[in-house]
């Protein structure tokens, strides 16, 4: 047994974890959500770690949502292996801050990488902020090439969709803001992915965050396939919520 270790850097966040039993489908797989709940704990990590908490940045009436996220899977972590997962912010691009993320095994081997867009809001008006209004840092620029696609504006088309049903948002999928944590979209999309897809990894996720779930609230879920990719897209009393897109 050895300890896992962490650093906080001076533009980035290191941590080495282990993928446990929960993180992982039946095929002992990472599954997708598992990878998008870390992503959005590591932003956490590397800003709670600076004194940046988000109680202290709510008070500052500037906090970060997440927007959309694009994930590469070049080999997916399985069972019990131990990941060193670095996070680092890369500047920002209109009105969204962008942070990338790199999964590396324990020989050095890029397993996942990840683009993710977030944007800064004034948690009390829900008004969005430019980048440049954060006063709690300057932001990092990054500069680093990433081996992943760019995060992307997913639409479906107007006809040939297929209609998934329902789902429902229960209690275990809020997250301390009372909605449907970002992670458990992963969980949604493969519950409803076509049977032959679900059992497969994908290449290239992603997923664009429109607005927030909350209790009860029924999404209606629309797919469309072309091949190999799969996109989805979930409706909510006020329009699209989510929308994804899987390519295998």
């Amino acid at each position: 047994m050895k300890d896992l270790r962490q650093e906080l850097m001076e533009n980035g966040y290191f941590r080495q974890e282990e993928f446990v039993f929960a993180d992982c489908d039946r095929n002992k797989r990472a599954r997708v959500a598992s990878l998008l709940s870390k992503a959005a704990a590591y932003a956490g990590y590397d800003y709670d770690a600076r004194g940046l908490t988000y109680e202290k940045l709510y008070a500052m009436r500037e906090v970060f949502l997440l927007s959309r996220m694009a994930l590469r899977i070049h080999d997916c972590p399985r069972y019990r292996e131990v990941m060193d997962i670095t996070t680092w912010e890369n500047g920002a691009k209109g009105a969204h801050m962008q942070r990338v993320y790199e999964m590396r095994d324990q020989a050095g081997r890029l397993r996942v990488s990840i683009k993710s867009d977030w944007i800064l809001v004034d948690p009390e008006t829900r008004r969005i902020l430019r980048p440049g209004s954060f006063t709690a840092r300057k932001l990092g620029e990054g500069g680093r090439e990433l081996d992943c696609p760019d995060t992307r504006k997913i639409l479906l088309p107007r006809e040939g969709l297929e209609d998934l049903g329902t789902r429902r948002v229960v209690w275990s999928d809020l997250d301390g803001n009372g909605h449907l944590y970002s992670g458990n979209y992963g969980d949604i999309v493969w519950d409803y992915l076509p049977p032959d897809l679900r059992e497969r990894t994908p290449r290239d996720f992603f997923i664009d965050y429109s607005k927030e779930a909350i209790l009860d609230q029924e999404l209606r879920l629309l797919g469309f396939r072309e091949g190999d990719t799969y996109r989805m897209e979930g409706l909510g009393p006020d329009g699209v919520c989510f929308t994804a897109m899987c390519q295998f």
